[in-house]
């Protein structure tokens, strides 16, 4: 998929730094709303092993955007996951979009956009239903965002510190 600012392709483990640098941007976010429960940010090189393992996943899926003139400017990882039939629900197969990040140089030009419409064709090649995320509340910019994207939400995650 190509906007007219970047060209989206499909991460390899080569990738790995690419993506534990770009994933910065959402990372910083996340610590500052909640640093008791994320960890302060690692050099790329240290956090590059989470991303490997994640793409050793059966299933897993990562996005990188890449811009002619500022090189990599955005990454999504996602995973294909298979619910089973039980006594209360039916069988789903469907994607969960794990992170998204977007540098701020190029927000709100479709980079984020192009990066999720990447893991929906490939969802719906793979015979997915549904495509599942989560949003912390403090992220209101990321809600607005998924919910510009056509999600919606479906379910509610509370939580009391003890």
């Amino acid at each position: 998929m190509t906007t007219p600012l970047v060209q989206i392709r499909r991460a390899t483990p080569d990738d790995v730094v690419i993506l534990a640098q770009l994933n910065r941007f959402v990372h910083d976010l996340h610590v500052d709303a909640r640093p008791d429960t994320f960890h302060l940010a690692h050099a790329a090189d240290e956090l590059a092993p989470h991303f490997a393992a994640f793409l050793a996943r059966e299933g897993a899926m990562a996005y990188i955007a890449e811009s002619s003139e500022n090189g990599p400017v955005g990454y999504i990882t996602a995973a294909i996951q298979n619910r089973s039939a039980d006594a209360l629900m039916h069988p789903q197969r469907f994607v969960y979009l794990n992170h998204i990040a977007v540098d701020p140089r190029v927000a709100r030009m479709g980079v984020g956009s192009a990066l999720v419409e990447s893991v929906r064709a490939a969802a719906l090649e793979a015979g997915c239903a549904s495509l599942f995320t989560d949003v912390w509340d403090f992220n209101t910019k990321a809600l607005a965002f998924f919910e510009g994207q056509g999600l919606g939400r479906v379910q509610h995650r509370l939580e009391q510190r003890l």
